[in-house]
């Protein structure tokens, strides 16, 4: 394997020859190091390995330097693990990095890393990190979900990752965000990368981080590059570990499955202990439901949409899906309600249902999917995400209520009408676009977000016993196998980002989810099997680590632990909680497969999103009691205010509250479409 050769180049730097040495040329393995005098630009010093005993090598400069480095090279199985010690001489501030030259040709490789990197991001615009920019990147590892980056290269079948292996327990405020930086502190985070070596792919890493050609630090915005220095005083030691790994992969999709598993059983997130039961999180967010409630506009909703997370202060902005998601939470309160004997929540609930079967739809039968009421507005432009999110809201409501003994023919008159509409604007591919108008003219005809129709259409055609609409579900996941699944290619998902994202592929997993659950035999086997490939793609977004916050940081000093959050997109570095119902296809493939990992790390999940609660004593600075949030900026980004540790200053509860509602309400979708 590559390693081997890897092992043997080390020995070759350092003046050792070997069996199979010849074949390896001494650049395969480079180390430097950067020293900073404050107040002068810092110096590169290239560094020359000298071997002191077996798997010991004393890293030396060209002229003395004030530190001693030693690389400990320990092989196992494939695999390096590196533990580079630094030891300073005198005060020191420093920069240490290390590149491996892989055999891959970079014109021929794809990338990974996770929760910010796949393939190329070229799905992404040049405003944000992708090749449209440069074909080499360094950044800092509190961006990951792992601190890793893989090279897969398809023409060998095979993928090259390093991965950061310490403890993350520090992190340092800075006063300036580009050009070289001195830490305030002391750090745990390092950097991870890729570059283009002439020609050649080079895996790159080192401590702590800096970030190249540029650095992301707010939507859509690059700055120049950013090098931090850490000050070792006289004395101190510090030490850094990566492991280096190489494994065989039939494509991209392969590798982000071996690479998601290595990267799962390396850093083995446990549940976070919380205090908080799901009936505690239900009772505490009920309050959304009821703080949040308009009554005095055409369609009744939950004010969950641009909020000010000072005031939490109710806004004219009524949206049926994606960031409102005002219908399914109108579900959740009836249910909750019934449940809880709340007639409060009951009546509200259904005034919305009311209220919007009269006033909630265009001249075509469509949701109108966002009102600004004070503004006056209508936003004319459909898409399918948010009608879809609305008809499975709906549906759920209407079988509760079939329940219940209670009809609503008119709202069934409305959804079929609507579900029809989708059959019309499904395209000859199976695909829906992206986003259209009352007329049924196309604004975007990406067809990423065709997964958030499989949901309702499957629904309804067991709720109508229609088989239409599960024929027109079967040719969406026709659709996502050809030009998602197949081609490792999850794309605009989100509403609010072209690029690659979280969303495309969890929505993916759980249409083929949907449709496992109501085929048989071959059938039912198939799309079980395209539900577990997009569920690796999904899961890669998930954190598998906890990243450290600086002191002041607000995040960190209120003990969040990352583990189990999830990263948004390329275009939005921050986590949040969105899971809705893919906890539940994580435990329906671990049975199917008898894979542990999928619902050992559900359960991560499960656990993690529960941290943030707000309730009177524990606010978690958001204004209002169970009003959950979002924007978790958890590495330097922002959208604009505020930066790591804390939130935007606007958020939208309206869809949190929903994703962890659905959580913590497990089986929706098998009591939905199995029972009879």
């Amino acid at each position: 394997m590559r390693l081997k050769r890897l092992f043997l180049g080390v020995m070759l730097v350092a003046g050792i020859t070997g069996a199979g040495a010849v074949n390896v040329a001494s650049e395969d393995i480079s180390a430097s190091i950067s020293l900073k005098v404050p107040g002068n630009d810092a110096r590169q010093y290239q560094l020359a390995l000298q071997k002191m005993q077996e798997g010991v090598y004393g890293c030396r400069a060209s002229e003395k330097l004030p530190l001693e480095i030693v690389r400990r090279v320990v092989e196992k199985d494939d695999r390096q693990r590196i533990t580079v010690t630094l030891k300073a001489l005198e005060d020191v501030y420093f920069n240490y990095g290390e590149q491996i030259k892989t055999s891959y040709k970079h014109s021929d490789c794809q990338f990974y890393m996770p929760g910010f990197w796949y393939r190329r991001n070229l799905r992404s615009p040049k405003e944000a990190p992708s090749f449209h920019t440069s074909d080499s990147w360094l950044v800092r590892e509190d961006r990951l979900s792992t601190p890793l980056t893989a090279a897969f290269n398809p023409a060998s079948g095979t993928s090259m990752s390093v991965i950061r292996i310490d403890k993350f327990d520090k992190e340092a405020l800075t006063t300036h965000k580009e050009g070289e930086v001195i830490l305030s502190g002391e750090t745990s985070i390092g950097y991870t990368g890729f570059l283009n070596v002439d020609g050649v792919t080079v895996l790159a890493y080192g401590f702590p981080y800096k970030e190249a050609p540029k650095t992301y630090i707010r939507k859509l915005t690059l700055a120049p590059a950013v090098e931090a220095f850490q000050l070792l005083r006289k004395g101190d030691s510090i030490s850094m570990t990566w492991e280096l790994s190489e494994r065989n992969a039939a494509d991209f999709s392969e590798c982000v499955q071996r690479t998601w598993e290595y990267s799962y059983d390396t850093n083995l997130p446990k549940p976070v202990d919380t205090p908080y039961t799901v009936d505690r999180m239900k009772e505490v967010m009920s309050n959304f439901f009821v703080e949040s409630y308009v009554s005095n506009t055409p369609t009744h909703y939950y004010s969950g949409v641009e909020l000010e997370t000072a005031t939490c202060a109710n806004t004219d902005v009524a949206e049926v899906g994606f960031v409102g998601r005002t219908l399914l939470n109108a579900f959740n309160a009836l249910e909750y309600g019934k449940q809880q004997n709340r007639q409060d929540l009951v009546d509200n609930a259904n005034h919305i249902f009311d209220t919007y079967l009269r006033n909630g739809f265009s001249p075509a039968g469509f949701f109108n999917e966002v009102v600004h009421y004070n503004r006056g507005f209508k936003e004319t432009r459909h898409s399918i995400r948010r009608q879809s999110e609305g008809v499975y809201a709906i549906l759920n409501y209407l079988n509760y209520e079939k329940q219940q003994k209670r009809k609503h023919p008119e709202w069934e008159k409305r959804i079929k009408s609507m579900l029809d509409n989708f059959l019309k604007l499904q395209n000859e591919d199976g695909s829906f676009p992206r986003k259209f108008k009352d007329d049924f003219s196309i604004v975007d005809a990406s067809g990423g977000s065709t997964p958030s129709a499989t949901l309702p259409l499957v629904m309804a055609s067991k709720y109508f016993k229609d088989k239409r609409y599960l024929a027109s579900a079967k040719r969406t996941v026709d659709y996502l196998e050809k030009e998602l699944i197949s081609k490792a290619d999850y794309f605009s998902s989100t509403l609010d980002a072209n690029c690659e994202d979280k969303e495309a592929s969890l929505y993916a997993a759980t249409a083929a989810y949907y449709l496992a659950l109501v085929t048989k035999g071959e059938e039912r086997a198939h799309y079980a099997g395209l539900a577990k490939k997009a569920a690796y793609f999904a899961l890669s977004w998930y954190y598998t680590w906890d990243v450290p916050f600086a002191e002041g940081q607000m995040l960190g000093d209120i003990g969040l632990k990352t583990r189990g959050w999830g990263n948004v997109s390329v275009e939005n570095n921050h986590i949040d909680v969105f899971i809705f119902e893919f906890a539940d296809v994580l435990h329906w493939l671990s049975w199917e497969y008898k894979e542990p990992r999928f619902s050992d790390f559900a359960e991560v999940i499960f656990t993690s999103m529960r941290q943030l609660l707000p309730y009177e004593g524990h606010m978690c600075g958001i204004a209002k009691a169970g009003y959950y949030p979002e924007v978790v900026q958890h590495t330097n980004w922002d959208y604009g205010r505020n930066g790591k540790g804390y939130y935007n200053n606007i958020f939208a509860p309206g869809w949190t509250v929903a994703s962890l509602w659905e959580l913590f309400t497990p089986g929706r979708a098998e009591q939905f479409l199995l029972k009879k």
